[in-house]
């Protein structure tokens, strides 16, 4: 059952204190609301909320960033006119951490998001606003971007379903860059089910992203009644350390479940992705630090209002003004990994394990039909608990970024909560564009566990 606009403005009023839309324009949404009337296909009705580095054609675009807080996108992204194609609706822009760098949404320019779980607790970062809207039943679907964790973290965090396709799967067109390497645009929804109907739409060939491959798209919703993952691989020595205990027992759980199902469960080995973190540290900001170069306010974005005694002055000046401390914090790193003399010994080694992390996954896939893995280490923390403690927040992340790394895709799906109610996530991961794979392994464990919401 489709949430109507009417709906969706009264839960977005309800629902504002949870600060998880930045841009909601009725106006604009009552004439897409008639332009889409006319428009016949997959997505007729459904209403879809974007993450807010995700260009939509007169919408604020602003990453979350006080930098563009007030540029209005000329054009639309390609996964937003493939979109409007299918006769989805764009409901709006959520909120996200600035320029998609941080695990919480509280690095956002305008406000943290709260968890609709429980508004004490972060939804996750930094696609929380796509997230929190999709658990808040603001939006049927919702699209996030995922550069080391973005659209996985936040689903786990909040209790639904995150889609990290295959690198190259998805245009990325329109969508404002961290490091292009590594983002990917991907679906978060309430059912698998949604996940495969969405990515349906949206992946495919782009002429206008040079990255994006041409590999047939599958008939992801089509096949989710066709399960053939037989053997499942878990790296349990990942999970000797650092695991919260309720988010091990609920995946164990998860792992029985399907245990007693008929699938094979393998221990496997994924040596070299304990170095995870800090090759995606060294990789991400690198690529961020050039990446963010655009923005001097002399095209578009902030611009001091100081007079400047040379141009450098006038670029510091508007970048002090416009970005966060944790912006700066990862363009700082990223300048510094790429400097003179310290090239080979940080980047050029971390691209060398980078291809050691894509050997694993690949040679473990020889052997297991798809891998196993939590999404996060821990439930949801609490709004500014790990807000001053960058490394408390990277670490957040240790169960995803391989998979960024290596360009595989990756599913989060709920496999319970906490004694205080928090949830819980699992993640799926498979070889490239096995997107239907994990899809319906995904499915079937939603199945098994009695756990997709009726109605879907």
């Amino acid at each position: 059952m489709s949430i109507s606009v009417s709906d969706f403005l009264t839960r977005y009023r309800e629902t504002r204190d949870l600060n998880i839309m930045l841009t909601v324009d009725e106006p604009w949404l009552e004439k897409h609301v008639c332009e889409q009337s006319s428009v016949k296909g997959p997505l007729s009705g459904k209403l879809i909320v974007i993450k807010d580095n995700i260009n939509v054609k007169g919408l604020l675009n602003t990453c979350g960033s006080a930098f563009l807080k007030n540029y209005i996108s000329p054009y639309d992204a390609t996964v937003v006119e493939r979109i409007k194609k299918a006769g989805g609706i764009i409901a709006g822009k959520a909120n996200q951490d600035e320029f998609a760098m941080g695990s919480s949404t509280e690095y956002s320019a305008f406000g943290p998001t709260k968890n609709p779980v429980n508004p004490e607790y972060v939804p996750g970062g930094s696609s929380g606003g796509s997230a929190a809207a999709v658990a808040a039943g603001l939006a049927d679907y919702a699209l996030g971007s995922d550069t080391g964790g973005s659209i996985r973290q936040p689903a786990g965090f909040c209790g639904v379903v995150g889609l990290k396709p295959t690198y190259g799967r998805v245009s990325r067109y329109g969508l404002t860059a961290f490091a292009s390497s590594l983002d990917q645009i991907g679906p978060i929804t309430r059912s698998v089910r949604q996940a495969a109907e969405l990515l349906q739409v949206i992946a495919g060939k782009d002429e206008r992203d040079a990255t994006s491959t041409d590999v047939e798209v599958d008939d992801y919703a089509g096949n989710l009644g066709n399960d053939n993952v037989r053997t499942l691989g878990v790296p349990f020595h990942l999970l000797r350390e650092g695991l919260h205990p309720e988010v091990k027992a609920r995946f164990e759980e998860a792992v029985a479940i399907l245990k007693k199902s008929g699938k094979e469960i393998r221990d496997i080995t994924l040596p070299h992705l304990s170095y995870s973190i800090a090759v995606y540290y060294i990789l991400a900001t690198a690529e961020a630090s050039s990446n963010l170069a655009r923005f001097d306010g002399v095209r578009y974005g902030v611009r001091s209002e100081n007079s400047a005694a040379s141009i450098d002055a006038f670029y510091s000046a508007n970048r002090e003004k416009g970005f966060g401390p944790e912006v700066k914090r990862r363009i700082m790193l990223g300048t510094y990994v790429l400097s003179s003399g310290y090239y080979d010994a940080y980047y050029g080694r971390a691209q060398k394990v980078r291809r050691l992390i894509y050997e694993d996954f690949q040679k473990a896939f020889r052997t297991v039909d798809a891998i196993l893995l939590p999404t996060c280490p821990t439930p949801a923390f609490k709004l500014g608990e790990n807000v001053n403690n960058p490394m408390a927040m990277y670490l957040s992340d240790i169960f995803t970024v391989s998979v960024n790394i290596a360009g595989i895709p990756g599913l989060s799906v709920p496999v319970g909560n906490t004694e205080e109610g928090l949830p819980v996530g699992m993640q799926i991961l498979g070889n490239l564009y096995e997107e239907s794979r994990i899809l319906q392994l995904g499915h079937a464990l939603e199945t098994l566990q009695g756990s997709a919401v009726a109605g879907l």
